[in-house]
């Protein structure tokens, strides 16, 4: 790992810790303070994918991946109000979709990055960022994967409200992804800001 890399690794590995920790809080009735600050590690994918090249993506993707399942292991041994702060079947569902969602992102942002200077930002992290909201919350909580640990308990999850509280009935899970899913593709969009000034920074991309 070459000291290029390392800039990217911290961001990364800042995102991580501060998601799994802010993740703890809540922000109204469908999101957790953790919802703003996860998406933002779709940006440092495609500024380090951008600048350095895929292979540079990927190692700090693995970086990501390695620290957030520090992270998980540790939360699975401290015990909150209702149990273990991460339960087995949560970290099973982060780290599954954290490292399939980045991945994919980078092989988007690849195929792309001849084109116009944002469709391969905005494309790569539109589609991952829907990837990684239905894996982590199909597999959190979705009552047909319940067989990844049966020992967790997420009855709660299930129980059918209106969605988003104005919508047609639905497991109280799909409203948590769906609110989580318009935050990361509002920050997609914001996102291009910091992206664009940060690769013309540092490669002096035009």
């Amino acid at each position: 790992m070459t000291r290029t890399y390392l800039p990217g690794i911290i961001a990364m590995a800042a995102i991580v810790v501060a998601s799994n920790i802010l993740v703890q809080f809540l922000f109204g009735q469908w999101l957790t303070w953790g919802a703003f600050t996860y998406p933002l590690a779709f940006l440092v994918t495609d500024v380090m994918n951008r600048v350095y090249g895929a292979a540079a993506a990927r190692r700090v993707v693995l970086a990501g991946f390695i620290v957030g399942l520090i992270c998980s292991l540790i939360g699975t041994q401290i015990s909150g109000e209702f149990g273990p702060l991460v339960t087995v079947r949560i970290a099973v569902a982060s780290g599954t979709a954290f490292l399939t969602a980045q991945l994919v992102d980078v092989a988007i942002f690849t195929s792309l990055q001849s084109g116009k200077w944002w469709r391969a930002p905005l494309t790569s992290t539109l589609v991952s960022s829907t990837l990684d909201t239905i894996l982590f919350f199909s597999i959190a909580f979705a009552g047909s994967l319940s067989f990844v640990h049966p020992a967790t308990d997420v009855t709660w999850a299930a129980e059918q409200l209106p969605l988003l509280s104005i919508g047609p009935m639905a497991p109280l899970w799909v409203s948590l992804a769906v609110a989580d899913w318009s935050v990361k593709l509002g920050l997609a969009l914001v996102a291009l800001v910091p992206f664009r000034l940060v690769t013309k920074r540092l490669a002096g991309y035009r």
